[in-house]
């Protein structure tokens, strides 16, 4: 399967909206129990794309949409804003096929332009192929938080992982790049 990446644009939230749809009612990556409505995942994707963070799309040759993955703000108070939050979700006939792997390597490199140098992973249900994923991309385990959502009549469990992204915190940040605009300063 021939896989390519571009920028997910306004014309992809259906797609995207069904993705996190299946995602919500039939996985663990999201604690949402009630899938959210194209409007709200529209609103969702501007707030995120306005602030400048990427957003990837991937298809394949087809043009068939197979998932997509986005950085956010791991929170949002200003000493946060060199580091960014990794999600990714796919189709499910994509999952298992190197695609979450082509977008999270994407997402990494581009939110490493930015100025970004760390990045987090907040694994829901402590999923192991995500684990697997982000592990092969670089990420170390930093924490795993137990009973952290109570989903599908169980309890949950929750894996942080991180990456080191450019020089990390061998030197101090350069407030004139991307990430030091984020909140005015």
């Amino acid at each position: 399967m021939s896989v390519s990446l571009r920028s997910a644009t306004k014309d992809d939230l259906s797609h995207i909206t069904a993705i996190y749809r299946d995602s919500v009612l039939n996985g663990t990556a999201s604690y949402e129990i009630t899938p959210p409505t194209r409007e709200e995942m529209a609103a969702r994707f501007e707030a995120i794309r306005d602030k400048g963070y990427p957003y990837l799309a991937a298809e394949d040759e087809t043009g068939t949409f197979l998932g997509y993955a986005y950085a956010s703000a791991f929170r949002t108070r200003p000493a946060y804003r060199w580091i960014v939050e990794d999600s990714i979700y796919l189709a499910p006939e994509a999952r298992g096929r190197g695609v979450g792997r082509l977008l999270l390597d994407a997402l990494v490199e581009s939110c490493q332009t930015l100025g970004f140098r760390q990045m987090i992973a907040v694994i829901g249900g402590a999923h192991p192929a995500s684990i697997a994923v982000h592990r092969a991309a670089g990420f170390t385990e930093t924490g795993l938080l137990k009973g952290t959502g109570y989903k599908h009549g169980r309890w949950l469990d929750t894996m942080l992982m991180q990456k080191t992204l450019g020089e990390g915190t061998g030197t101090d940040p350069d407030p004139s790049v991307y990430p030091g605009t984020l909140f005015g300063e």
